[in-house]
């Protein structure tokens, strides 16, 4: 069986909308080819609204819901004419997380309404998160069921975006769970420079490392927590900000000294020798940053072609679309810690 899908992903680190035309077969297993792949930057006025979602009203949340939705079938209409797309089965898209607050049965992703299929004239499969919580579980990550069926080969899965989240198998088990935040709080700091991002890491190289933040953060207590778990802007918000910031550092210090706690963190994860790691994610590009991962881990660090470390998630959450169309588990109960595997998703069908 084959699927010609647009998969669309947009992360916490706001580096833009990522999206992704490419083909699934299933046989015996699964197999994927991206045809195109691009990320479409966001304009001032979208960075400026969707950084300060988590302070908004529930009302004002739903006017930009809707807003963001039209964009986002903007973006998609002309993702397709560049690329021009004509054998489309459906456009599977995660769209933006709001609210992050599973414990309180709380997850909101903006982008997801009728809208967005009326305007693209097409079927659309989204909002993947919502029953996982309303079953109990974290409602991410989600991306682990495409890392057990698509990338099998390795015994990690990690990506580093605006969070750093990792996938393994354990006793016949999926297991996954966010490990620390990543580019949501460098990209932040650096941010005050005028800058999107520290190319290659470079400013962090120059920080240095001030051991009383650094061990101020080791010691959240999100990290003794045992999985499933997930983290959100409103808890790098309350946790991580006020606690750099109280220390008043220069920016490249604070950059280098998050780098040695994002390296510490995920070292903890990846202490078996060998071990063959994949890694993706915008954090990949940061030289200094998995200079220092290598540097504390004993694991085999691999990075795959761009395609995959940059659009890995947009093609995942194809993936779950496809498995939503074939009505088959996309949430692993044993990552979210819902109370059962179930395939979730909402299906939006053209009105006109």
């Amino acid at each position: 069986m084959t699927y010609n899908i647009i998969g669309v992903m947009s992360g916490t680190s706001l580096d833009g909308i990522d999206l992704i035309y490419a083909t699934f077969r299933v046989d015996d297993t699964w197999d994927f080819k991206i045809h195109n792949a691009e990320t479409m930057t966001y304009p001032l006025y979208w960075k400026t609204q969707l950084s300060s979602l988590v302070t908004q009203s529930m009302e004002h949340l739903k006017a930009i819901d809707l807003e963001y939705s039209q964009y986002l079938a903007k973006v998609i209409v002309q993702f397709i004419e560049t690329h021009h797309i004509k054998d489309l089965d459906f456009i599977a898209s995660h769209g933006h997380t709001a609210l992050h607050r599973p414990d309180e049965g709380l997850t909101y992703q903006i982008g997801n309404q009728q809208v967005l299929s009326d305007m693209l004239n097409k079927k659309v499969i989204c909002d993947f998160r919502v029953q996982d919580v309303d079953y109990g579980g974290q409602g991410a990550p989600l991306v682990p069921i495409g890392d057990r069926l698509l990338f099998s080969d390795y015994d990690y899965c990690l990506n580093l975006g605006g969070f750093a989240n990792i996938s393994f198998e354990s006793k016949n088990e999926r297991i996954a769970y966010d490990i620390c935040p990543v580019n949501i709080v460098l990209n932040h700091y650096v941010s005050k420079l005028g800058l999107d991002y520290d190319d290659k890491g470079e400013l962090a190289s120059t920080g240095r490392l001030n051991e009383d933040l650094l061990c101020q953060l080791n010691e959240l207590p999100f990290y003794n927590k045992i999985p499933p778990k997930s983290l959100g802007l409103e808890w790098v918000d309350r946790n991580v900000f006020p606690l750099i910031d109280d220390f008043n550092l220069q920016t490249h210090d604070i950059l280098r000294t998050f780098i040695e706690h994002i390296a510490i963190q995920i070292s903890k994860v990846l202490q078996e020798q060998g071990s063959k790691v994949l890694v993706t994610g915008g954090g990949v590009f940061n030289e200094f940053l998995m200079h220092k991962i290598q540097w504390f881990s004993k694991s085999q660090i691999i990075i795959p072609k761009n395609d995959i470390v940059e659009f890995k998630e947009a093609l995942i959450f194809g993936l779950l679309g496809v498995l939503k169309e074939r009505n088959e588990v996309n949430c692993l109960k044993s990552v979210t810690g819902a109370k059962q595997n179930h395939s979730s998703g909402k299906l939006l069908i053209p009105k006109n």
